[in-house]
This record gives structure tokens, sequence and C-alpha cells, in this order.
């Protein structure tokens, strides 16, 4: 049986901490050869993971520091707190090493901007946080060559990484992510847009560039003015310069704010309950790893008009109309499909379902803890 150490420090908040929280929640790590398991953090992270027998939370006072402590806790002193723990392995979720570790490392791709440089060239051409993907490109570039075991969450960014770094000596394996339970909603019955029915369109995403919420509200302008009855609401962080510019066109589109709706962020337990009372989902992002936003969009039973960038075909296949997310023409050709083609809403709604399906927290946990336990007897 094999002791498994999770260096979770960098994991604050977003879909590296539902992807720590959810794994662990659902994991029967003895099924995989797995005995214990020992997990670095910071004491926030900590209060948010279940309570397991086989569990051992560890919360250091470099994990509760900034940045730069953080860094130097992870490089310097995590790997001899694993030695002293007995650990075989280590699991880093988040994408970075340590610089030397006594035992096997294995960690995961889940964040695609750094290996995408003209995504990232969207926040400016001299920004901070394309100097900052770049900074990580190299990082997690240097991790992903030091690791003998590689987890993608796609065909896609398996594909793009290994581009962008050349070939890769660790074992690779791909395993997405899953989706709970609570937005599992069966497909409702589709009925046409007509001058006594608004056809409510949602998009759950966070305000950046790449999200192409600007793009996205033109073209539901453009829908307006050929009276198509459509509102857009829009949940997710909009803090920041590019909020600010979200916030700015949607005035100028909207200034009475009839038919763009800004809910700014929306707590992830309450999520479900915005699926369930739309009409149908537009995704718009032209950058993402495994879209988790999309597979919930799926589950909820609901006809997606989606980007038909990076993963999104690979996720969604047949089961969806897609558009280039940077043209807001193509953008309201795809939902006003939806829009007019009830059976053929009805029908994509009911594809999707389908296909989320196949999306399982118990499977990510089983399929990981089982490939991390593979490689714990490898020689580092």
């Amino acid at each position: 049986m094999t002791t498994v150490a999770i260096d979770a420090s960098n994991i604050i908040s977003g879909g590296g901490l539902t992807h720590l929280v959810r794994m662990l929640t659902e994991a029967r790590p003895a099924e995989s050869g797995v005995q214990r398991v020992h997990v670095w953090t910071s004491t926030a992270t900590a209060r948010q993971l279940p309570k397991q027998d086989w569990l051992v939370l560890h919360s250091p006072s470099w994990c509760n520091a900034g940045l730069a402590r953080r860094m130097w806790g992870q490089q310097l002193q995590l790997p001899a707190m694993i030695k002293a723990a007995g650990c075989e392995v280590l699991f880093s979720p988040g994408g970075t090493l340590p610089a030397w570790s006594p035992v096997p490392m294995v960690t995961m791709s889940q964040n695609m901007l750094p290996f995408e440089p003209g995504r990232a060239q969207l926040f400016g051409r001299w920004s901070w946080m394309r100097l900052k993907m770049r900074m990580l490109r190299s990082s997690q570039g240097r991790s992903f060559r030091r690791a003998q075991g590689l987890i993608f969450l796609s065909r896609y960014a398996r594909d793009t990484v290994t581009a962008a770094l050349g070939n890769l000596s660790a074992a690779t394996v791909l395993i997405p992510h899953g989706i709970e339970r609570r937005f599992s909603l069966p497909p409702r019955p589709q009925r046409a847009v007509r001058a006594d029915r608004t056809l409510r369109l949602l998009y759950v995403s966070i305000q950046m560039p790449y999200k192409h919420h600007i793009e996205l509200m033109e073209a539901v302008a453009q829908l307006r003015q050929r009276d198509h009855d459509v509102v857009l609401i829009m949940a997710g962080s909009n803090a920041g310069a590019h909020g600010r510019a979200v916030r700015h066109q949607r005035l100028a589109l909207d200034p009475e704010q009839a038919f763009l709706q800004d809910l700014g962020h929306v707590d992830f337990e309450r999520l479900h309950e915005l699926y369930a009372q739309a009409d149908a989902f537009v995704f718009a992002s032209s950058c993402e790893n495994l879209p988790n936003i999309l597979i919930e969009a799926m589950a909820a039973g609901l006809p997606i008009a989606c980007s038909k960038c990076g993963p999104m075909p690979e996720v969604l296949g047949d089961a969806g109309i897609y558009f280039d997310p940077e043209s807001p023409v193509s953008v309201a050709q795809a939902i006003e499909r939806l829009a007019e083609d009830t059976a053929l809403a009805a029908d994509l709604a009911q594809r999707a379902w389908d296909r989320s399906q196949g999306y399982s927290w118990s499977r990510c946990a089983s399929d990981t803890f089982a490939f991390v336990s593979k490689l714990a007897s490898l020689k580092t």
C-alpha cells in the first residue's frame, strides 16, 4: 500500500480548488493501493477539504504566507516534510514541482494560457498578465519535464502542451474532471422565440479578454435589432480593467439595462440554480484546458451555442452549434439558430445531456490515485 503526498500549497480558489475538494470527497484510495494521503495546503483550503480516516492535512506557516514565501517553502521545505511523513510519491495538481524531490513526482496541466501566447496577448502586448503567463510557461515547462507522471484533462491540452514543449519523458494519461450531481437536469421542452416569449441566454464566466463578453453582447444587440427577444444573463467576477471595459460596452449597448444583465460573482454553490432558470447557454471562451462550465451546462440539459476554439468541440461533440467567438456576426448566427429551430435545440440539449453523463468525479478520483500509485515504484 502506498502513501501519497499532495502539494496543494498554491491551490486557493477556482477550478483547482473544486478539483481537489471533489477528488478527495469521492476518492476510495484503498481500491487503488493507496493507504494514506498527506496534503500540504493553507488553513483556509484545509477547512474546505473532507474529513477522511486516510487523509492527513498539514498547514505549516509557509503555506499561509504570501506567494514568495510559499514558493520558498515548496522548493526548500516541502521535500524534507514529504520524506519525514514517509510518503512514496508526490502529486502536485497545481502544475509546479519542487526542484528536487526524494520521491517520484506527478503533476497536471490545468491552465492553457501559458501555452497559447496568442490568447495571452489579448491582455495587451506589454501587460502584466502576458508577462505572468510567460513566467508560468517557463516554470510549468520545467516541472512537466522533471515529472515522472503528467495528467492532462483533454486531448487538446495534451497535444498543445506537447507541441509547445517538445517530447516529454513523463508517463502521461488523460483524466477529465467530473460534474456534481446537483447540476444534472434532464432537457426541457423548447419553444420558439416570439414576441410573447423571451429567450433567457446564460453565460457563466469570469470577465477576461479571452472570454469574449464584449463580442457576445454585441451579438445579442444585433439579435434584438432583428426583433429577437433575447436577454443575456452573465454570471462571473467582473473586477479589473477588462471588467470595466465590459461594463462600459454593456451600458453603451443597453443603457436601460433591459437585455444585458450582469450578476457579477455568484457563489459556486448557487450556480446550478442559474442553469435551471435559463432557456439556453452560450460559451464564448477561446482558451480552455477542460471547460468545466461547458460540462455543467451540458448536464443542465440546455441547448448550447459554443465557441469552436480549443477543446470545446472535443467536449461538446455534435451536441452544439459552433461559432467564432471573435466575430459578433458568427455568434449572433449561432444563437439565432437555437432561437428559431426548436426541434434542433431540443435535439442538441438531449445530446449534450447524454454526453455529460460520462463525466464523473468518482471516476476522476479513482483514475488519479491509480495513476499516482503506479508511479510510486519508479526511481527518481
